[in-house]
């Protein structure tokens, strides 16, 4: 019998972690791990806490009690000019794409490169050039933001996450208001960040066929309880997580896994 594979390198570490606006606890105890190469996602019912916990794991909200950890280092704990440091390992995606209207797209590509320098305008536009192109825009480089579709716009958001070519992409909701056809198109760019471009992707959604379609872990965070009651492939929570997780997953299964669980 083959050894079991030994778990991915981690590339952060969030160590019991509490979340709370004032005397108001969304969520504690949070202890996990984001693995090298791998897709998490971070689950739950609506006010659960999702979007709270991404905006602490890139540091911009401080927890109410834990540590995340960037390797040695605690996002929190760092001076500005380190945390701006640690900030360049990954890049973000925000729910509603974050485009700056009064730019191109290409120019809101090239943002990232300006903003740390060291590149000529040439290079600048050939590296936007080559992000939008990975994720289906090539010809859209002049293209003003309002003329984009939602998923477009989408799509475009994550180009400028991948700017600075970082390890570790946070995405915010990014099928949330898609048809299905451009949720799907977005589901395999995912895949294709992960498998052909070797990225880590930690993405916060309610969009129940998309985590089936690309997570290769999922966290579920319990409103109710306010903590985390489940982490492991979304497939074997299906059959074998807590009743609340199995039923949280079971309305977007796929036919032949819903029948069995």
């Amino acid at each position: 019998m083959a050894a079991p594979a030994a778990p991915k390198e981690a590339l952060v570490r969030v160590e019991d972690l509490t979340i709370a606006y004032g005397r108001k606890l969304v969520q504690r105890g949070l202890s996990f791990e984001i693995r090298r190469g791998e897709v998490l996602v971070i689950m739950g019912g609506s006010g659960c806490g999702k979007s709270s916990l991404l905006r602490h794991l890139i540091g911009l909200q401080r927890p109410a009690a834990g540590r995340i950890r960037y390797g040695e280092e605690d996002i929190n704990d760092e001076d500005p000019q380190q945390q701006a440091r640690l900030r360049r390992g990954f890049g973000v995606s925000f729910q509603a794409g974050a485009l700056w209207s009064s730019m191109t797209v290409g120019e809101n590509v090239m943002l990232p490169l300006e903003l740390i320098g060291g590149l000529g305008t040439a290079e600048r536009e050939q590296k936007a050039r080559e992000k939008l192109a990975l994720v289906g825009l090539a010809d859209q480089f002049d293209t003003e933001p309002a003329a984009l579709s939602g998923g477009m716009r989408k799509r475009a958001a994550i180009a400028r996450a991948l700017a600075l070519e970082p390890p570790l992409l946070y995405l915010d909701e990014p099928s949330a208001g898609l048809d299905p056809l451009s949720a799907a198109r977005l589901d395999e760019l995912m895949l294709a960040l992960r498998d052909a471009q070797g990225a880590t992707l930690v993405l916060v959604t309610h969009e129940l066929p998309s985590i089936f379609a690309v997570a290769d872990r999922a966290l579920f965070l319990d409103a109710e309880r306010k903590t985390m009651t489940a982490l492991d492939a979304p497939e074997r929570l299906l059959q074998e997580g807590p009743p609340e997780v199995r039923e949280f997953l079971r309305r977007g299964a796929p036919v032949e896994q819903a029948a069995t669980a």
